[in-house]
């Protein structure tokens, strides 16, 4: 899906809360990989691998100037023999530690992977999960976006809202005035004389 149909998209979601929840999440793992350096590990389940995604975050990667959210794909069949972006494999999640983010984006979570999702967790790697939004998976995560079965939109599309969201620039944090200075204009406030009758 090209940026033009997800913008077609978003107008057709427009009043819904599909935008605003993928954008959210968008700017958790945005604000996970941009603020620890980097580090965000993909992952799906031994039936679904989410190549999609990750070929979709490589590009918003590129075109927004944020290397960081370039994905490694970590996947359950990977064998030495393949080309090493598709050589990754489970015990790349063993080896994940603090500062690292992992974004687990599957229909379903199964049990050997969820072993090591909760000990990535206890390692410090923030986890996020793009999924059914129930079960064991949805528990380990730090932020999830639930694609329940029967919504309105499937995975897949899910996918292209999150992974246009995450390349959008932020908007700039609003400037936050020192306490000092918000004491300061209290104050003044305070000891200004009334305003002249009238």
């Amino acid at each position: 899906m090209d940026a033009v149909r997800v913008a077609l998209l978003r107008e057709v979601l427009a009043g819904t809360e599909w935008l605003g929840a993928t954008r959210r999440f968008a700017g958790v793992l945005r604000g996970s990989v941009v603020s620890h350096g980097g580090g965000l590990l993909l992952v799906g389940t031994a039936s679904y691998e989410p190549w999609h995604l990750a070929a979709h975050l490589v590009d918003e990667a590129a075109w927004s100037g944020t290397p960081e959210l370039a994905p490694t794909l970590v996947r359950h069949a990977a064998r030495p023999c393949d080309p090493a972006h598709l050589a990754v494999g489970l015990g790349r999640i063993e080896a994940a530690r603090r500062g690292e983010t992992l974004l687990v984006a599957s229909p379903s979570g199964d049990a050997p992977l969820l072993e090591r999702v909760s000990d990535a967790r206890r390692a410090g790697v923030v986890v996020l999960s793009l999924g059914p939004g129930e079960g064991e998976l949805t528990a380990l995560a730090h932020e999830a976006l639930a694609v329940p079965d029967g919504s309105e939109l499937d995975l897949d599309t899910v996918q292209h809202l999150v992974s246009a969201a995450a390349g959008e620039t932020p908007p700039p944090p609003r400037a936050r005035r020192r306490f000092a200075d918000r004491l300061s204009h209290l104050a003044e406030r305070l000891t200004a004389p009334p305003p002249a009758p009238w």
